[in-house]
């Protein structure tokens, strides 16, 4: 959602349109209600971004009973431009609704809207005092210091992989399949290249392996930023025993009332401002994260990679051979201290 509404705010500067505070997409996301003002500060975010665009919480009364014109960018491909392609659609109608194009170049925008799409990102959107205030004690309860680990092996992510996982307990079995419905996985040489080429989540075990060959102390605090229904974790806390999750951390009542999208963005809070940071996946979160870490100078941060460990146990290696050649494979990075994907989704501007 971040990502998206930081995308939309860039692309209102670059078609010198009128943003509209979002309604999210409960199917895009969660099965939720949830808005943008049970996230975000409203006030504050238009504070901060006047000047760059402007900003209504509602729509004037000659348009508020009119459907908006349905633009969807998401499947366009190649170097797509929003002035040619969108332009003209909210000239004519004046109104439009536009769902941001996935393999956008932003690269391409000129500065003008590359700085309003970082103004939004790194400076004018924060959460809610309330939201900030229960992230700020989240933080404070977990041990210092701490790496914070963005796990993904939630049913629905594997489903989604379209990968099979052999040894897992029938529970996590079942409750993939039930999850797949028309998405069936790979098989055969298809698996083997689909793997290879690190298309398939790190289970917690796999995690659990990539950290010990990188000397990760097993007593590390280690605070999980995952969603509900992650499944096989006891391949990582049967390695790893000082694992803190929101779920614990939390009183029954803060967590039983809160939304996913509320949850997601203790995870974002916590997580930029831990004293590490490691992914499994390269995903947006992960690219929103490690992004903000380096503007405010965190560099611990580490995506490790599905495909080296792919490639490395289709090999046969295991025991001592396998931890060397997987602290070879993130050597690099990891004396760096940032991903590898960094410079893809940081800014140039600062304000």
């Amino acid at each position: 959602m971040r990502r998206d509404f930081c995308d939309g705010v860039g692309i209102a500067r670059l078609l010198n349109a009128t943003l509209v505070l979002p309604k999210f997409e409960a199917a895009a996301y969660w099965n939720e209600s949830s808005g943008f003002a049970d996230v975000f500060d409203v006030d504050y975010f238009i504070q901060h971004i006047n000047g760059f665009v402007k900003v209504v919480k509602e729509l004037p009364l000659d348009i508020a009973s009119k459907e908006p014109f349905q633009v969807d960018c998401s499947k366009r491909k190649g170097q797509f431009d929003y002035i040619e392609s969108v332009l003209p659609s909210l000239l004519e109608h004046r109104y439009i609704s536009i769902t941001p194009a996935m393999s956008q170049r932003r690269d391409r925008y000129p500065k003008y809207a590359k700085a309003a799409l970082c103004q939004a990102c790194y400076s004018a959107l924060r959460l809610t005092r309330s939201l900030e205030k229960k992230a700020s004690e989240l933080l404070e309860a977990i041990p210092k210091p701490f790496l914070s680990l963005h796990l993904r092996f939630e049913p629905d992510m594997v489903a989604y992989s379209q990968c099979e996982y052999s040894g897992l307990s029938i529970a996590s079995t079942e409750a993939i399949e039930a999850a797949r419905g028309d998405r069936k996985p790979w098989t055969g040489e298809l698996a083997r290249i689909w793997r290879k080429r690190g298309k398939c989540p790190l289970t917690p075990n796999e995690t659990a392996i990539i950290l010990k060959a990188l000397s990760i102390p097993t007593n590390t605090s280690i605070y999980l930023a995952a969603g509900d229904g992650l499944m096989e974790i006891e391949g990582l806390t049967s390695v790893y025993t000082n694992v803190y999750k929101k779920s614990a951390l939390l009183s029954g009542e803060d967590f039983t009332s809160m939304h996913g999208n509320t949850k997601a963005a203790l995870d974002y809070y916590v997580s930029i401002n831990s004293d590490s940071y490691m992914a499994t996946y390269f995903g947006n979160m992960d690219k929103m994260v490690a992004a903000m870490r380096a503007y405010k100078g965190l560099y611990k941060t580490l995506f490790l990679s599905r495909r080296a460990f792919a490639e490395l146990t289709f090999q046969g290696l295991k025991g001592k051979e396998l931890m060397q050649a997987l602290w070879t494979a993130h050597k690099e990075d990891f004396v760096m201290g940032r991903g590898s994907a960094l410079p893809d989704c940081f800014c140039e501007f600062k304000f």
